[in-house]
């Protein structure tokens, strides 16, 4: 997120303002969980997350879905039931903000993602089922405390998940937030014409070391 803010011509931050905060939360924990070979893949990337912000709940609610669709199916068992649960309680959130909303968001991609992340883990999936379905949620408060709360959890599950190639979830984890963001902020991320990894100073050395 700091090289991010460099090519948007913002002070040096791992919080820049061309990135939607909760996106930016993903990639940072991302990147902070890869091994040092695997961080490297994400440079190409870089690009992509800037220009996506925007102050629709219905994003940061989607981002955790999407998170947690992602890491469900592979996290160990208690990770699995607050998965579960945050995935159930975000699709309840997300369907109230639509349905109250102007303009609908195409999820429809992203909740059969869901749906078949949730078959993944049957128990964990009943577990959930008992104590959310029904309960209220306040919006404003999932966005702010329960989402990134989600992305964390997923973030971690992932890492320390008993599969071949955690960086490899990681990463299909970022990209596809940063496609969702794309589709829901009804804008392209913003291409960089001539960027490179080597128009940024010490970039492939600092992937390479941190």
């Amino acid at each position: 997120m700091e090289y991010a803010s460099f090519i948007a011509g913002e002070r040096w931050t791992d919080h820049p303002g061309c990135t939607h905060p909760l996106l930016a939360g993903v990639a940072r924990d991302v990147n902070d969980h890869m091994s040092d070979a695997g961080r490297f893949r994400l440079v190409p990337l870089i690009p992509s997350v800037v220009g996506l912000n925007g102050d629709d709940p219905r994003v940061d609610v989607g981002i955790a879905i999407r998170a947690a669709t992602v890491a469900l199916p592979v996290a160990a068992e208690p990770q699995q039931r607050a998965l579960a649960a945050g995935l159930l309680a975000a699709r309840q959130v997300f369907t109230d903000l639509d349905d109250s909303s102007s303009s609908k968001l195409d999820t429809t991609s992203l909740f059969e993602d869901s749906d078949h992340a949730l078959i993944c883990a049957p128990h964990a999936a009943g577990w959930a089922e008992k104590y959310v379905t029904g309960e209220p949620i306040v919006p404003k408060t999932f966005v702010r405390r329960s989402a990134p709360h989600i992305v964390r959890v997923a973030v971690s599950g992932i890492a320390e998940a008993c599969i071949p190639d955690p960086d490899a979830r990681l990463f299909d984890l970022l990209e596809s937030a940063i496609l969702d963001c794309s589709l829901w902020l009804g804008a392209s991320p913003q291409s960089q014409p001539g960027w490179e990894v080597g128009s940024i100073p010490n970039l492939e050395a600092d992937v390479a070391i941190t």
